[in-house]
């Protein structure tokens, strides 16, 4: 959660660290090794720039001392040299929501490379919201309907929603054509993290995952297929799929990893082909039924 009293510099909050026990005199000999691609001289600009501050909120400079079980609180730098060139919408609001549109490559919230370019961002910078979080999460190659709060008292209100399973999800995919199963197909598994990074794996056990699968249109080669998750496990739609012998077309992630491309260096010609296409749920605050569809659109029918 950002400190009470900073505020978010371009649409941005500041990062925080936890201050452990440890052999150091000052906070920069912490950050200094904490994040050594930061580097000391990096991290003493930033410091003198006013863009590091303790758990007070008070600005730490060079030489201010070690004090451990603190927090630190910092603004990251935005060096992207990358632009998404794709345009998220904004579908509803009112004064406790807004729900909005997420195109295909672009991540819901700062990570790694992606700072302005992500979805929270773009929309605090053009709704002046300061206090616009997401209350849940798609991944970067998922496009469709991501829901926020406007306020950060009710967060945890509209979160426990998802948690409760209150919300219902649908989801389009297109993945290969199969005649193996009876449709609609229930598929449920016990998901956790795998040996690979970032790829998530089944192991034997009790089911964690449970994902209802229908075929809606076909042809010789292709399949559209709408998904309804029961649970909201990480990457629970692409490792079902799958599991099923049919991945998602275009899953950079499974059933094997691709190799990584930076931001700046990739192209934007094969998203994967998954849409978050429709939420449904009742409102804690209002007690208004909500139905909200995507207008995002997958590779359907497939052509050539």
């Amino acid at each position: 959660m950002m400190h009470k009293n900073l505020l978010n510099i371009n649409g941005v909050g500041p990062s925080k660290v936890f201050l452990p026990e440890g052999p150091y005199l000052l906070v920069l000999d912490f950050l200094e090794k904490r994040f050594p691609r930061g580097t000391r001289v990096g991290w003493e600009s930033r410091m003198l720039a006013g863009r590091v501050f303790d758990d007070l909120g008070q600005p730490i400079a060079p030489d201010t001392p070690y004090l451990p079980k603190r927090m630190v609180y910092y603004y990251r730098e935005a060096q992207e040299n990358f632009v998404i060139p794709f345009q998220e919408s904004i579908i509803y609001q009112d004064e406790f929501l807004l729900v909005a549109d997420k195109p295909h490559f672009l991540p819901v919230t700062p990570v790694g490379p992606y700072i302005q370019e992500t979805l929270l961002v773009r929309l605090r910078n053009l709704t002046g919201i300061d206090h616009l979080s997401a209350v849940h999460r798609l991944d970067l190659e998922t496009a469709g309907l991501v829901i926020f709060t406007k306020q950060a008292q009710t967060r945890d209100l509209y979160a426990s929603l998802f948690r409760k399973q209150l919300i219902q999800k649908t989801y389009l995919a297109v993945a290969n054509f199969t005649d193996r199963y009876i449709w609609p197909h229930t598929h449920q598994s016990q998901i956790d993290k795998g040996s690979r990074f970032m790829q998530m794996q089944e192991y034997q056990g009790t089911a964690n995952a449970i994902t209802t699968i229908k075929m809606l249109q076909h042809d010789n080669q292709y399949a559209l297929y709408q998904l309804t998750p029961q649970t909201g496990k990480k990457h629970q739609l692409r490792l079902h799929m799958s599991s099923l012998g049919i991945p998602i077309r275009h899953d950079q992630i499974y059933p094997q990893m691709k190799s990584y491309t930076a931001p700046a260096d990739r192209h934007y010609d094969h998203p994967l082909q998954l849409l978050a296409k429709d939420l449904r749920f009742t409102d804690p605050m209002t007690g208004k039924l909500h139905h909200f569809m995507s207008q995002q659109r997958l590779e359907w029918p497939i052509q050539g």
